[in-house]
């Protein structure tokens, strides 16, 4: 058995460095984020390893073993990011990017330039395309006569992004574009782009028929089935392993003030169906004592204490697991929201509707990538990401989204 320590030690590992994002970009955003995933990363590694050998000494390393590669696995993760980090630097090794107009969409990309969030690119420029308007600074839109092929080779571009609003009446030079994509030059739309550096879809560049013709928005059997077997196994798996931990919320709850220990509300599911969602009831009774429906705020002075508690802790949300096991819920997809505010935000942001045609979920996409929403705003930010699930929603995106729930919960991020 001693020859599987090592394989079993990085396979959780790479578990754990999943869970904290260290895979992802966000680590990116500056040294400080790097060392507090890395510190969460093999603080809760060796903790499992340490318990493992307790119990299985032959299977998990432990002593001066287990040391050393913490030890040397830690070192090599903040070395080797590092590396990247100063290597992103150098444009030699990136990706050439040129951009097609100057207006509000191209603006967007610099803005996600400036952010950090193009990673591995340069944007070598924005070439504009006869718009008198112009949203990116001036010193960044290039000025050089001939065709866009002229420029793509002058420059070395290996990538262009279609960052144009109207393309109709000779305002997408089709002909130039398909000759640089048969040349090996990539060509890109700004959904397609920001899909693939930022995991959303910006609602102001999609429209129906892009979502029509494009890749994704699939259902499957085959996999419905999979998942469907998932949340009811690993379900009742947590109902029962947590049963204790409930029974004690629950006398907590009721100890601290009167009213039910559970909280029911209707909520809008997969295909707009309603059903009833199970929560532990972290607020007053009388939170919505006027009937109008409101927005959790931060710090919310309608919580209380153990409901304070339990929602850093997210034991709050435990309830629900049962309606993952009826079937109303996934532990994967988007949160399900009340019928008002389904009615409300369906009205202000468009294709609100397509996050209906999969099952909601207790965790997912947008609440590992979003803080907490409790405003149209922060509903329109969600949606973009809730509508990358939808197109992509795939058993490996569950599994990535599960791993990165456990940073979310440990982190205690988008607690209200």
């Amino acid at each position: 058995m001693a020859g599987y320590k090592p394989w079993l030690f990085a396979s959780v590992l790479a578990l754990f460095s999943s869970m904290f994002d260290l895979y992802g970009w966000a680590w990116t955003t500056g040294l400080r984020s790097l060392f507090f995933r890395v510190a969460g990363c093999f603080t809760l590694s060796s903790l499992l390893f340490y318990g493992g050998a307790l119990v299985l000494p032959e299977v998990f390393a432990s002593g001066s073993e287990l040391f050393s590669a913490v030890v040397i696995s830690c070192l090599s993760i903040i070395l080797i990011r590092l590396l990247f980090i100063e290597w992103d630097k150098v444009d030699l090794f990136k990706k050439r990017v040129l951009v097609l107009g100057t207006g509000s969409r191209a603006a967007k990309i610099e803005e996600l330039a400036g952010q950090g969030q193009a990673q591995g690119l340069c944007i070598v420029g924005y070439l504009p395309m006869g718009s008198t308007h112009s949203y990116v600074p001036r010193d960044r839109v290039l000025t050089e006569n001939g065709s866009i092929s002229d420029l793509v080779e002058s420059r070395g571009i290996d990538e262009i992004v279609v960052a144009i609003r109207e393309r109709r009446g000779g305002g997408l030079p089709v002909t130039e574009l398909l000759e640089c994509k048969l040349r090996g030059v990539g060509v890109l739309d700004l959904p397609a782009f920001f899909e693939r550096q930022t995991g959303i879809l910006p609602l102001e560049a999609i429209n129906a028929s892009w979502m029509i013709f494009s890749d994704g928005f699939s259902q499957g059997i085959a996999r419905d089935v999979v998942k469907r077997l998932f949340d009811v196994v690993v379900s009742a798996g947590l109902l029962l392993f947590t049963l204790p931990l409930m029974l004690v919320t629950a006398a907590l709850i009721r100890l601290e003030s009167r009213g039910p220990v559970f909280y029911t509300q209707e909520r809008v599911g997969q295909y707009g169906k309603p059903f009833t969602i199970f929560k532990f009831r972290s607020m007053l009774t009388d939170a919505e004592k006027d009937g109008r429906p409101v927005w959790a705020a931060h710090n919310d002075d309608r919580t209380t204490r153990v409901g304070r508690l339990i929602r850093r802790l997210r034991i709050d949300e435990l309830p629900q697991t049962i309606n993952v096991f009826l079937g109303h819920m996934s532990f994967v997809g988007p949160r399900p929201e009340r019928p008002y505010f389904v009615a409300e935000l369906a009205a202000q942001l468009p294709f609100f509707h397509a996050r209906h045609s999969v099952k909601p979920g207790i965790t997912g996409w947008a609440q590992v990538k979003f803080s907490y929403g409790a405003s149209v705003e922060d509903a329109m930010a969600k949606l973009q990401y809730d509508l990358y699930y939808v197109k992509n929603h795939s058993l490996f995106l569950d599994l990535m989204i599960l791993l990165q729930t456990v940073q979310v919960v440990v982190l205690g991020q988008g607690v209200r």
